[in-house]
């Protein structure tokens, strides 16, 4: 049995709910059976059968998520355990595999001798893989067999970071695990500082593949023009991680390690699956486990219970990182089931679909995980696994606002910066509102560029001058911080209409961010190119063409060709040279292709790549090509971004003036009178795309075709 009173896997956030002194025996067994789900509440009662008197510290039933925050992993005594007495991987935070008993045999990765490597001294180790690739499991394994008697530190919530932190610096040799990275990242979570004061601690954390991209090259070309300094500051501090990667898929040499244990059938049966789902994956039934979600919706079944397992899902998607209370699911999941025939699927009570959601019945005589992880005290989390559904539709506005409406500052916080990733400008500015009026650290600069970038520049330019006021006075005009600030003014200045004072402030920033920073440095590199645009928009072309030749030649050398802010590079600098057009198409094609096999269809730098190729072909004479480009451009940015995103009414408005220079001025008139109605509630007002839509609506009177006038600008700044 445990040895540790624990929270179940590494997605229940939560001990035993409120258990008071604990009895003995069949008493203990029922009453963990209240408070936990699943097929864990056997194994937490046999543990607490040895906990006579024992004062459980956790939450009272009533109590909503969170107010427990201070808890870390412990003993029955209240102590910091040893590795070696962890011993269970779940207590690690590995999804359960089995019916109460031992855990499935451990089967050796390849990536285990990589891992023995990274974990020999002290430092900061990362395994990154897909939900259920195993990687949990991995890291306890091979950390526990090297470091037996290092202190195993393991904060439940992010609230108990800083004291994990106190302790494990205390500790001679200590482990400090974070299973589930992500859950402590942002306001309050792990900072750079912290790691600097556990010189003798290891860190070992694990993290989901697609939370680590938003940290990558193609997440920081999205946010050119657009840093956050929580961002930053979290991708700065993954940087110090040595990262492992665990593929889902396991390789012939590991599956026949994995043959070697086929008595077990649990393996056997996840052998037998063959290669389209890791072995990990099916010993975790992930897949049934996603089939049973999508077969609950049928009428008589459990579409209550689908309802609240989606609203759950939705509330992980949105950037909510802690566990949801029952009575948040309760008023969450209606419009889910509403919007599926409400009572015509003959839905389950609450109560039963609760039940359903916790302890999901699969196919698989052997999964004991839910949909739904978690117990009533501490609140429920999605099972991961449920995330990772290919091309799932945006988080819906019911849910949105529903969960906004619910949350503290710090997860309004959390779930703006993912908002503002994404794209959804309005749910970044009413979330980070939310987050900075509720005094969250941190919070005004990533608000002021979601304002900016929302469509009201002169307000965020406003707003920005007087926060590099504050950090120049407080950390002066070079700490990294006060330049970060400095590059945001310097862009909505000139995205406000005053492009010779952006270039000024560029030219002075880039040399003062070269003397920090150094001259390779990407932010070097970034405000070389904001100057750069913006000496091509107050109409030296010429100028700006020869200040992208030589940041392309020193981004091939520091970042390669490969590099998304290369691409960006290589777009404006085939619009600036004074190349003949044909040419200069087909160098965009180029571009376009590659960006496409690197970042894929819809991803900011491609569509800008077309937004550049339909601009090309209006300058270039050719308006029934334009038309349809800009057309297709405007419906994907509308799919990928909203009616209502800046770059998504930049294509629409040169979309309508392609359709005036092709002789078609009725069908630009209704289309601009919708581009209106919508950059009328978004933009502020004397917005640049505001006068350009009044301009061509005038454009679209004339009895014959006309060019509005209007220099054809290059594609979005803020994507380069």
């Amino acid at each position: 049995m445990p040895a540790l009173l624990w929270s179940g896997s590494g997605r229940t956030r939560g001990w035993l709910g409120h258990l008071g002194a604990v009895g003995l025996g069949a008493g203990a067994l029922a009453l963990a059976s209240l408070w936990t789900s699943g097929a864990w509440a056997t194994g937490i009662g046999a543990a607490v059968t040895t906990l006579s008197g024992l004062l459980a510290e956790r939450l009272a039933p009533g109590d909503p998520p969170g107010a427990g925050a201070a808890e870390l992993l412990r003993t029955p005594a209240g102590r910091i355990p040893r590795l070696r007495q962890v011993d269970r991987p779940e207590l690690a935070g590995a999804h359960p595999a089995e019916t109460p008993g031992a855990a499935p045999a451990y089967i050796e990765r390849d990536a285990a001798p990589r891992l023995r490597a990274a974990l020999a001294g002290c430092g900061f180790v990362l395994v990154v893989g897909e939900s259920t690739a195993g990687k949990t499991r991995l890291a306890y394994e091979v950390t526990r067999a090297r470091h037996p008697r290092h202190a195993f530190v393991r904060p439940l919530s992010r609230a108990a970071l800083p004291e994990a932190v106190r302790i494990a610096a205390r500790r001679r040799r200590a482990v400090l695990w974070l299973d589930d990275l992500e859950d402590f990242l942002g306001a309050g979570g792990l900072t750079a500082a912290q790691l600097a004061t556990l010189p003798r601690t290891l860190v070992v954390a694990t993290m989901r593949v697609q939370e680590y991209r938003r940290y990558d090259a193609r997440e920081e070309s999205r946010l050119t023009g657009s840093d956050r300094d929580a961002w930053r500051a979290q991708r700065d501090l993954l940087q110090r991680a040595t990262v492992l990667r665990l593929a889902r898929h396991w390789s012939p040499e590991e599956r026949r390690r994995a043959a070697a244990h086929r008595a077990d059938p649990r393996i056997e049966a996840a052998l037998r699956a063959g290669e389209r789902f890791g072995i990990a994956e099916v010993l975790a039934a992930g897949p049934e486990l996603r089939a049973s979600w999508e077969n609950a919706w049928a009428p008589g079944t459990n579409p209550r219970g689908a309802a609240v397992v989606a609203a759950a899902v939705d509330c992980r998607r949105a950037g909510l990182r802690r566990p949801v209370s029952r009575e948040w699911l309760r008023a969450l999941h209606a419009p889910y089931l509403a919007a599926r025939g409400g009572g015509d699927l003959q839905p389950e009570p609450f109560a039963a679909a609760m039940d359903w959601a916790c302890a999901c019945a699969c196919a698989s005589a052997y999964a004991t995980s839910g949909l739904l992880i978690g117990n009533h005290g501490q609140g429920y989390t999605a099972f991961d696994y449920l995330l990772n559904a290919p091309g799932p539709e945006p988080v819906p506005d019911h849910l949105w606002r529903g969960l906004l409406a619910r949350v503290d500052p710090v997860d309004a916080y959390d779930m703006g910066l993912v908002a503002h990733q994404e794209g959804r400008l309005p749910r970044a500015v009413e979330a980070l509102t939310r987050a900075h009026r509720g005094g969250v650290p941190g919070a005004e600069l990533p608000l002021a560029i979601a304002v900016g970038d929302s469509g009201r520049p002169r307000r965020a330019a406003a707003d920005l001058a007087g926060i590099v006021r504050r950090r120049e006075d407080r950390l002066g005009p070079r700490h990294r911080d006060t330049l970060a600030a400095r590059h945001q003014l310097a862009f909505f200045t000139g995205e406000a209409g005053d492009g010779r004072a952006a270039a000024a402030r560029f030219a002075e920033l880039a040399a003062d961010t070269e003397a920090a920073l150094g001259p390779d440095h990407p932010d070097t590199l970034a405000t070389r190119h904001q100057l750069a645009y913006f000496t091509g928009e107050v109409g030296d072309g010429r100028g700006a063409a020869r200040q992208l030749e030589r940041l392309l030649a020193d981004r091939l050398r520091v970042q390669g060709p490969r590099h998304p802010q290369t691409l960006a590079t290589r777009r404006g600098l085939i619009w600036y040279r004074a190349t003949e057009p044909a040419e200069a198409g087909r160098q965009l094609a180029v571009l376009l292709a590659d960006a496409e096999g690197l970042l894929g269809p819809d991803d900011p730098h491609t569509l800008a790549i077309r937004s550049s190729l339909a601009a090309l072909a209006a300058r270039s004479g050719r308006p029934a090509e334009a038309t349809a480009v800009w057309a297709a451009l405007a419906a994907d940015r509308t799919r990928v971004l909203g009616a209502e995103h800046p770059h998504t009414v930049y294509a629409r408005l040169e979309w309508a003036r392609a359709l005036i220079a092709e002789g078609r001025p009725d069908e630009a008139r209704a289309l601009l009178a919708r581009i209106l109605d919508a950059a009328a509630r978004a933009l502020e007002p004397g917005h640049r795309h505001l006068r350009t839509a009044r301009e061509l609506a005038t454009a679209a009177t004339a009895p014959a075709p006309a060019d509005s006038g209007i220099v054809v600008r290059e594609a979005e700044p803020g994507l380069s």
